[in-house]
């Protein structure tokens, strides 16, 4: 239960930020951006609707075939931010009658789509469904088998056409602008605090410094084996996994029991085990 609250509320929370994005900055500048909140606003240009209460119609209509399609499951994980989410635009709208960041076309892009991309970001990493236009992809993937990703894309491309009908082709270029820079937001949300370096070490010291390694920087290794491919002699390959603060170190420490060690530094976005999400045991 405790788990289910703290997931419901991180949920409202990252549709509230979804909403002052929107309400803040979307709206007051006409701005173009995809999903549902596009539709929306096409909508609202073309007759005048109001952006929450179609907002509301389209994620109602969608949970409804996602319900039918997917099952009881998919729908329990997408109900809050279905219905949460127009309340919160229409009380967004609100606050932004008394209060306006700015009236720049730029910063209004800026902000804008960093705040959707985290706001999306803070919802699925929860495990939730965003809802709205998220479950038309899905629901092809079961059906056709096509890459949920590409078709988010597609839809996104749609919408953003559908909207360039009647908007200025200055706020067109902008609203591009917009979901690329919310699209790469999200995609750091979803590694952030979870991307680590992997370190692979090939010396002929390698049980030194796996030994360092392992005293020194408190982190596993793996000593793997392989063979140099000029004088085909067998050698060993110590990796480790550590953060981003304990590099140097690590390549410090490398360096003073083997000067000619050959180093290879990657990032690896997500780790998971012992010492980074599970507690480190000491035998």
């Amino acid at each position: 239960m405790k788990q289910i609250l703290k997931t419901a509320v991180i949920v409202v929370l990252g549709n509230f930020i979804y909403a002052l994005a929107v309400a803040f900055f979307i709206e007051p500048s006409g701005l173009i951006t995809g999903g549902g909140t596009g539709i929306a606003l096409f909508f609202y240009h073309m007759f005048g609707w109001k952006v929450p209460h179609v907002v509301f119609v389209i994620n109602t209509c969608l949970f409804l075939i996602g319900w039918k399609v997917m099952g009881r499951r998919f729908a329990a994980n997408s109900l809050l931010s279905t219905f949460c989410f127009p309340i919160e635009l229409h009380i967004a709208e609100i606050l932004a009658i008394y209060f306006k960041p700015t009236d720049d076309i730029v910063l209004c892009t800026v902000f804008g789509g960093i705040l959707i991309g985290a706001s999306l970001g803070i919802v699925i990493r929860t495990g939730a469904s965003t809802g709205g236009m998220d479950i038309p992809p899905i629901v092809l993937n079961k059906f056709f088998g096509t890459p949920i990703s590409g078709a988010m894309w597609v839809f996104d491309i749609c919408i953003l056409i559908l909207q360039a009908l009647f908007t200025e082709k200055t706020l067109v270029l902008y609203g591009i602008i917009l979901v690329i820079i919310y699209t790469n937001t999200l995609d750091r949300m979803l590694i952030l605090g979870k991307a680590r370096t992997q370190i692979k070490v090939v010396s002929k010291k390698s049980d030194d410094i796996r030994r360092a390694i392992l005293q020194d920087i408190d982190r596993g290794v793996t000593v793997m084996y392989g063979r140099t491919g000029y004088l085909g002699k067998d050698t060993e390959i110590t990796l480790s996994i550590v953060t981003a603060r304990e590099l140097a170190k690590t390549e410090q420490l490398v360096h003073e029991i083997d000067p000619e060690a050959f180093i290879i530094v990657s990032r690896v976005s997500e780790v998971k085990g012992r010492g980074f999400t599970e507690q480190k045991k000491y035998l």
